[in-house]
């Protein structure tokens, strides 16, 4: 059969083939959902904690240069004013930091869930092939990321222009005002700017995860001759399995047999039926089937009967009647006590009149 295109695969794609692939390391992700939650959680961070951050800086930063200009400098002093700056920046930057860090793991597992495969990271010979290469280049993906990427340069762009140049009129009157309040508009108009930035960025991440979706719905679509050996494998070929149950009715067959000639009694219809009981007073509270079969199993069963010296009683309606509701290695139902008894009976007094 030819092999079909990619155009053909139209079908949707199994739940093993999405787990393949996600143990591959292929899920729908976009890049650009976490860069937009982490730079909403920076953003967040900042305005709760600027003004902290800010009189811890200006403090520390006070007692760091008072240290400088201590006479008394040597060498524990420079270690120890050393220690201190790099206490407070790790102050002042270790909240933001951590709150981003688990900002981009739950960015992370909101989109694919707890994933953990190391497959992605072996060697793949076909990711440095020249013409493979040359291919994804020039794919519909690349021309979007390109334009993806272009169009939010460009939107980021305009609306930092847009929001400056809103401002500018206030910037003019600037120049006579203190330098704290000037640090406190640059903030401020920063924090705006970043802001209108981060709305932006959240239209482009929805539409992009929104492709990235699709793009990998329709990478993971299969054909109907996939689907047909997919199948195949997961349920097996139809021949193997039935040559498996045929194997493993002839093992029950042969272990049934091995038990006839432990057999009390065998009751027959007489040709078409046998059924053998094993009955032990001492062990057991009613007789149980050991062996039954039509035709020519049956016919083995009273061959082996008469080899081992099993009583062969015919009884055609207790035959016909309980073969139907009997298994091997199950009691007889309370209905064929009576009927078995009798069996049973007769059967002992031939042996005892045998041993007399």
């Amino acid at each position: 059969m030819a092999e079909e295109s990619a155009e053909e695969k139209t079908e949707a794609p199994s739940e093993k083939k999405r787990r393949d692939a996600r143990e591959k390391g292929t899920v729908a992700m976009s890049t650009e959902i976490n860069s937009v939650v982490v730079l909403l959680t920076g953003i967040l961070m900042i305005k709760l904690l600027g003004s902290w951050i800010y009189n811890e800086i200006a403090l520390g930063a006070t007692g760091f240069f008072a240290g400088i200009a201590d006479c008394s400098m040597n060498h524990e002093r420079c270690i120890h004013l050393t220690y201190q700056a790099l206490l407070l920046m790790a102050k002042a930057s270790l909240p933001i930091a951590g709150a981003i860090l688990v900002a981009g793991v739950a960015a992370n597992i909101a989109q694919i869930g707890f994933l953990f495969t190391t497959k992605p990271l072996m060697p793949n010979f076909e990711k440095i092939n020249p013409v493979s290469g040359f291919g994804r280049l020039f794919s519909i993906r690349s021309l979007f990321e390109a334009v993806k990427n272009i169009a939010k340069l460009s939107i980021i762009a305009l609306v930092a222009w847009l929001t400056l140049k809103a401002e500018f009129g206030r910037m003019l009157h600037l120049a006579d005002t203190p330098v704290t309040t000037i640090w406190q508009f640059m903030l401020a108009i920063g924090f705006k700017v970043m802001l209108r930035i981060a709305l932006v960025l959240i239209i482009l991440a929805i539409i992009d995860y929104a492709y990235q979706r699709f793009d990998y719905e329709k990478k993971l679509r299969m054909s109907h001759q996939e689907l047909k050996e997919e199948r195949k494998q997961l349920e097996g070929d139809p021949q193997i399995k039935a040559r498996i149950r045929s194997l493993q009715r002839e093992m029950a067959r042969r272990r049934m047999m091995e038990r006839v000639p432990k057999a009390t009694v065998v009751v027959t219809n007489p040709t078409y039926i046998a059924i053998a009981l094993r009955y032990e007073p001492a062990r057991q509270d009613a007789p149980v089937v050991v062996a039954k079969g039509k035709r020519l199993i049956a016919e083995r069963i009273r061959e082996l009967a008469r080899e081992n010296g099993v009583p062969i009683i015919e009884d055609k309606p207790l035959a016909r009647a309980m073969y139907d509701k009997v298994t091997p290695g199950m009691a007889i139902p309370v209905e064929f006590f009576t009927a078995v008894a009798e069996i049973m009976a007769y059967v002992y007094r031939l042996r005892n009149r045998s041993a007399a």
